[in-house]
């Protein structure tokens, strides 16, 4: 049975519309996996700047920030030091990075490697580190952070 150039060009059309929300769907992750990376880094740049603004709006206002030694602080006491400068980090490299979208939410992963000066006393560290963001509207911020030790 042969077909028309007109049925042919009609199929063709009708397929290609159902598969943009699938190639949108494959495209979609990968933009905020990118997004969500891009996160991170403006968090690294504020740890390193001490920058309290910055903080501030990197994160939710429920955060959870845990730390390798076992202190859980909430979003003001995790920014306090950094903005008051108390706490520094003149370095951080992060490494072995990973990040997975599902839905609003993702997870970062990766090891930190640095040194953090906290009332004038330098100690390195090198530590794991699992991030979670949340979409909020139209930018990730932190929810939560958990530190452990490698």
């Amino acid at each position: 049975m042969p077909i028309s150039r007109r049925a042919a060009l009609a199929a063709a059309l009708v397929t290609s519309a159902l598969m943009k929300p699938a190639l949108a769907a494959e495209q979609q992750p990968h933009d905020q996996k990118a997004a969500v990376e891009a996160q991170v880094d403006a968090l690294t740049k504020a740890l390193l700047a001490g920058d309290g603004t910055a903080l501030d709006a990197l994160t939710l206002a429920g955060l959870s920030y845990g730390h390798s030694s076992g202190v859980v602080q909430d979003k003001a006491a995790f920014i306090a030091p950094l903005a008051s400068k108390r706490q520094t980090f003149p370095s951080i490299t992060l490494s072995d990075r990973s990040v997975s979208v599902a839905g609003d939410d993702a997870i970062a992963r990766h090891v930190f490697s640095g040194e953090v000066v906290t009332d004038g006393k330098s100690a390195p560290v090198h530590i794991g580190v699992m991030q979670v963001w949340h979409r909020d509207g139209d930018r990730w911020r932190l929810l939560a952070r958990q530190a452990f030790k490698i």
